[in-house]
């Protein structure tokens, strides 16, 4: 491998590159243990030696969706992990020893939206746990003349809407730090 490195800069910067991007797919797959589909994210489900069941899904709104041989499967809320239990457990009757696997393609659904006197308004997408000062710095901070103490965090949940306030001079400041939650998907960051 010396050898090989020492010929040319370039490709001993493709091996490393090459070695690097190898090992990047565990990372997410261990990361993708711990979260939890959420409706607008993307799967692939396979079943091992089957063609036919081999689909990319969207989960839809209902936090479900659907294969063939398997029927409706509730995504939403659920890790790849007990996804992929339950669909060899729906198709163990038509293929014994069946082995699936489930895969996150896309986290679509996990989205929270930062709009007002932001740099960049929209929609932000979370690929890990991002609270609002995380939120506010993808936005790319706050524009000159924003209401720094009147930010506020709308959150929907079960058909009720609550306001969370959130006083961005008071983080700054070191104090009542409890304020910079974390942002569920759907969340709101309102910045006056």
């Amino acid at each position: 491998m010396r050898k090989l490195l020492n010929r040319n800069p370039f490709s001993s910067l493709a091996l490393l590159c090459a070695l690097a991007l190898a090992s990047g797919p565990a990372v997410a797959q261990e990361d993708a243990a711990d979260y939890h589909v959420k409706p607008g994210d993307i799967l692939f489900v396979s079943v091992w030696r089957e063609e036919d069941l081999q689909i990319e899904a969207l989960v839809g709104p209902d936090g479900r969706f659907s294969m063939p041989l398997v029927g409706g499967v509730q995504a939403a809320g659920r890790s790849v992990t007990e996804i992929q239990d339950e669909i060899i457990s729906r198709i163990e009757t038509y293929i014994p020893d069946a082995v699936a696997t489930v895969m996150l393609r896309a986290i679509e659904g996990n989205k929270a939206f930062v709009v007002g006197k932001v740099n960049r308004p929209g929609p932000i997408l979370m690929t890990s746990d991002t609270n609002v000062m995380q939120a506010l710095s993808i936005a790319g901070g706050t524009a000159q003349f924003a209401g720094l103490k009147d930010i506020v965090i709308l959150r929907g949940q079960g058909g009720n809407q609550t306001a969370i306030p959130f006083n961005y001079d008071e983080i700054e400041d070191g104090k009542k730090l409890e304020q910079n939650i974390t942002l569920q998907a759907g969340d709101v960051v309102v910045v006056p």
